[in-house]
This record gives C-alpha cells, sequence and structure tokens, in this order.
C-alpha cells in the first residue's frame, strides 16, 4: 500500500526526531508489536524484562533501563488493544547529560500493518523498519522510444529514475553514394533491428525481476512502439507486464515527461496522479475564476480563519513546523491537507507560488 504525502510526512518527522538520540549504553527501548497481537502479553513480557534488567552491573545503566521499561509499560496501558495496524513504542533517558533523567516515552500506529514483533535495547532506537515504510514500493517502467534513440526509466513513488540511455546506430535520411535505393533500405531495418534487440535486452535486465513492478508503459513518436512490442524481440515474461503504449510527441527526458503525462488514466490510482490532479485543478481555478483560489501564506491563513478553505495545499518545501502551524488551522474548520512533493511540474509551480494555496467552498470578493 502506497502512502499519502501526509502519511509519509508525519512518519519522516517522527523518525527524524528518534534519530536524534543516543544512549550512552544499552538502555534505549525500542517494542514492535505486530497488528492482532495481545497487548498483555507484550506488557507481561516487558515486566519480566525489568526483571532480568535488575542483573545489570551498572548502577546507571540499570536504573536507565528499568524506569524506560516502566514508562513504557504505563503508557501501553493507556491502550485498550493493539490499533488495527500495530504499535511502535519507544522509550529511555534521553537527557544530554550523564547523571541527568529525562525520560521520554514515543508511540506511533505505523500507516501499514506491522508483521514483525521485535524488544529490543541499544544505543539507539530501533527505526530500521519505519525508515523502510518510507521507500516506496511500488514501482512501474517506462520506456521512450524511437529508431534513433531509447530511454529505460522507473517511476518510482512521483521520481522519474532514469536506468539506461541508448542510441541506435540507424542512418539518416540521406543514402552515401553508390548505394542502392534498396541495398540502403536493408541496411536501415537491420539496424533498427538490432536497436530493438538492445532496447529489449535492458528492458529484460531492468524489469524481469523487479519486485514491485506494477507494469511497463511503453512510448514515443510513430510506429517504432509498436515495431517493438510487438515484433518478435520482447521475452514474454517482460511482455506480459506491457499495460499500456502512448503516442509521445517527444523522446528522451522530454518523453519521459509527456509519458507520463499521457498515462494518466493508466496511474488514475497511484498518488502522483491525484497530486497532480489537485494541483492542477488550483492552477485552472486560479486562470479562470481567482475569487475561488487563495495563494500565499498570509492569505490562506486569512482564508483558513473565515472556515473558507476546502482543500488546503502544502508544499513539501515547507518547515516541519509551517506544515504542523498550517495543518493544525485546518482541522478545526474540515479543511482537506495535501501535502504536495516538489518531484512534479505541478508541485514546482506550487512552490514557486509561494508553497501555501487553497481551493475554497465558494468564491470570496475582496
Amino acid at each position: 500500500m502506497a502512502l499519502t504525502e501526509a502519511q509519509r510526512f508525519h512518519l519522516k518527522k517522527f523518525v527524524k526526531e528518534l534519530e536524534k538520540y543516543r544512549g550512552r549504553h544499552t538502555e534505549l527501548v525500542s517494542v514492535y508489536i505486530p497488528q492482532n497481537y495481545d497487548l498483555n502479553k507484550i506488557i507481561n513480557h516487558l515486566a519480566q524484562e525489568q526483571g532480568t534488567a535488575s542483573n545489570i552491573k551498572s548502577s546507571a545503566t540499570r536504573k536507565n533501563v528499568t524506569d524506560a521499561l516502566e514508562r513504557m509499560i504505563q503508557h501501553l496501558k493507556l491502550f485498550k488493544r493493539t490499533p488495527p495496524n500495530g504499535l511502535v513504542v519507544f522509550s529511555g533517558n534521553v537527557a544530554k547529560r550523564e547523571g541527568q533523567h529525562d525520560f521520554q516515552v514515543w508511540s506511533i500506529e505505523p500507516p501499514v500493518p506491522l508483521k514483525t514483533r521485535i524488544y529490543r535495547c541499544d544505543k539507539e532506537f530501533v527505526l530500521d523498519i519505519l525508515r523502510d515504510m518510507l521507500e516506496s514500493k511500488e514501482v512501474y517502467g517506462l520506456v521512450v522510444m524511437d529508431r534513433r534513440d531509447a530511454n529505460i526509466a522507473l517511476l518510482k513513488g512521483k521520481t522519474i529514475v532514469p536506468i539506461v540511455k541508448t542510441h541506435s546506430e540507424v542512418p539518416g535520411k540521406f543514402k552515401a553514394g553508390g548505394q542502392s535505393a534498396a541495398r540502403f533500405s536493408r541496411l536501415i531495418e537491420g539496424a533498427a533491428k538490432d536497436h530493438y534487440k538492445k532496447v529489449a535486452e535492458y528492458m529484460k535486465e531492468a524489469f524481469l525481476t523487479m519486485e514491485g513492478l506494477k507494469g511497463i508503459i511503453v512510448g514515443g513518436p510513430g510506429p517504432t512502439k509498436y515495431d517493438l512490442v510487438e515484433g518478435d524481440f520482447i521475452t514474454n515474461e517482460v511482455k506480459k507486464k506491457i499495460i499500456a503504449i502512448r503516442d509521445l510527441s517527444y523522446t528522451e527526458e522530454f518523453g519521459l515527461e509527456e509519458l507520463l503525462e499521457k498515462s494518466q488514466d493508466v496511474l488514475a490510482k497511484e498518488e502522483v496522479t491525484d497530486e497532480k490532479k489537485i494541483v492542477g485543478k488550483f492552477l485552472e481555478l486560479l486562470a479562470t475564476k481567482q475569487n475561488k483560489v487563495s495563494y500565499g501564506e498570509n492569505d490562506v491563513k486569512n482564508k483558513l480563519q473565515m472556515g473558507a478553505v476546502d482543500t488546503l495545499l502544502l508544499s513539501e518545501a515547507l518547515s516541519d513546523e509551517k506544515i504542523e502551524e498550517l495543518e493544525n488551522m485546518a482541522k478545526p474548520v474540515g479543511s482537506t491537507v495535501k501535502i504536495i512533493s516538489t518531484e512534479t511540474r505541478e508541485g514546482v509551480q506550487l512552490r514557486d507560488l509561494g508553497k501555501v494555496a487553497a481551493i475554497l467552498r465558494y468564491e470570496v470578493h475582496t
């Protein structure tokens, strides 16, 4: 399951906060509780660990571990049951100076179901599983080509990640002197087939065993893309993964962007399309009904205070504190909050417009 930008933002902020802390010994406690796991079993286990911790030789470490476990046990008793996706809890003495005490407890329900149970005392909190959740697991393969060039890339989340770029040996339109038209035509066809074989081989290397690949989209100007896909070049296992073919005006990097634009229907359920669509709606209203939108932090804040904001658009280029401040203003008035990345063309436009924008519930004349 792909994370929304809001889920990604809050999880990233949570991880960033906990990364700051280091224990002097193995005294920071991390507990991962899988979904549907009995919370009472975890509490009993932690109580047993308190007993084991009493054997630690260092009195300072012993106190830090037993107190961290006690804080965690008391925190877990606040929950009636394990949340639907499971629960992750951290506890420890995070005082900056040795000998001082500042015991803190943090907990979060992960945005995706947790399958792993962990109990660990260490010098730092165990965060790898949460970091892994931030990585986009679902990817699409992108292939843009004509007779001269081919670009193979991944769409990972909202980011186009280039994999390989290749150039064919197909001759230009003007034949060398002394060559017959038939011979020249054979040269062209032979070079084109070599090009297709090379592209097909790159596709096999990139996509055949890739985990999380949801499909491959092929595009390009003219009929060449159909020659590649319908000819006997691409191995059947890879060909089965092709989910769309699109006519394009461009190749290379512009072609990849155009392929993304023209694959909205295929990517309809993906977050990148949702993001492009909502910012596109804002930009369209900005051009046609300016009183139905707002942009710039101060103006949007005024509209939030009026309760006029239907959808609040926040660029991820804002500071964490500013995003939280505006989110907190949006909640009481029931505004939908969308955190927009800067990895799409529309996201860059929002950033350049002042990073904060809103689609309003009704026209506001000022």
